[in-house]
């Protein structure tokens, strides 16, 4: 029994004729009697009164013409709601980012793709890397973009690389820093350190440099414009990717601090940002064309900065 047979036992009820149904159908009478015989043998019963003018379906046949439609309709059904996902007129797309990205790229991105899809509910949570990655392996999400290095050795994840971001440490105009001609990593330390949750190699480098075995920020928090306004109220050093807030550098209502014994571009500084799923789970459309966007905004920001 397939699709098909169930079609054509709906459209001889339909017609009350073998021959007018067939034609309906744009088969040959033959063959659709053949069709309908196939139906009867695997059942293992008359569906079809032929001694009746009107080949009324049998009490059996009744039966199966109430199951048929039902079936008939769930897969057109099921086929339009398919296409209409493949598409993208239609459904919900959940992901999740780190603070930094939601300041620039996401909400870059988000923009671009509503407008090619504006029929997609689109749903994206801020938060760390440690939280997102739980959320993704409850399957809250499809996909979240963040730093990867804790992510690319573990075959649960699957990670795509985007632009390394730039870390980098800053204060606010008229700190007491500012006034001393060359800086130390020391004098950092003389200060609270305000930061979203950092990554294990951050962390390290910073521990090494305090001389302490772990480093803990004072303080510590997944929105950036709020760790922003802690900084240009405070005397606390903010440490962050400086794609989030080129604008306030480009003001001058944020300060770049530079170290004299950290090297400007130390590697393990900057954030290897990038998009994270799970390993042998299948995208939803809009959750690939929401990545085919990202890569794409991550690619024009990059060319515009340089």
């Amino acid at each position: 029994m397939d699709l098909r047979q169930l079609r054509y036992f709906i459209a001889l009820n339909e017609h009350r004729s073998f021959v007018r149904a067939a034609d309906a159908m744009g088969i040959t009478q033959p063959a659709f009697s053949r069709s309908i015989q196939g139906l009867e043998q695997e059942f293992g019963c008359v569906l079809v009164d032929r001694g009746n003018k009107d080949l009324r379906p049998t009490p059996e046949g009744q039966v199966v013409l109430q199951h048929a439609l039902t079936l008939v309709q769930g897969a057109a059904l099921l086929s339009a709601e398919v296409t209409q996902m493949t598409k993208l007129d239609a459904g919900e797309l959940r992901f999740g980012c780190g603070p930094a990205p939601a300041v620039k790229l996401v909400p870059d991105a988000v923009a671009q793709f509503i407008n090619a899809h504006p029929k997609v509910r689109t749903c994206f949570q801020v938060d760390n890397w440690e939280k997102l990655s739980r959320a993704l392996s409850r399957e809250e999400i499809e996909f979240f973009i963040a730093d990867i290095r804790h992510f690319e050795a573990d075959p649960n994840f699957q990670t795509q690389a985007l632009t390394p971001k730039r870390g980098v440490f800053f204060c606010r105009p008229g700190h007491p820093l500012l006034v001393k001609d060359s800086l130390s990593t020391n004098d950092m330390f003389d200060y609270p350190l305000a930061t979203t949750l950092i990554p294990p190699g951050i962390r390290k480098l910073l521990a090494n440099l305090s001389g302490r075995m772990d480093f803990s920020p004072t303080i510590e928090t997944e929105h950036f414009p709020a760790l922003v306004k802690v900084v240009l109220q405070s005397n606390a050093i903010g440490i962050g990717t400086e794609e989030a807030f080129v604008e306030d550098i480009a003001k001058g209502s944020l300060v770049l601090l530079h170290w004299r014994n950290l090297p400007q571009n130390i590697e393990s500084m900057n954030a290897r940002c990038g998009i994270v799923s799970r390993t042998g789970f299948r995208l939803s459309p809009a959750a690939r064309a929401m990545i085919e966007t990202l890569v794409a905004v991550d690619k024009q920001q990059i060319s515009v900065a340089v």
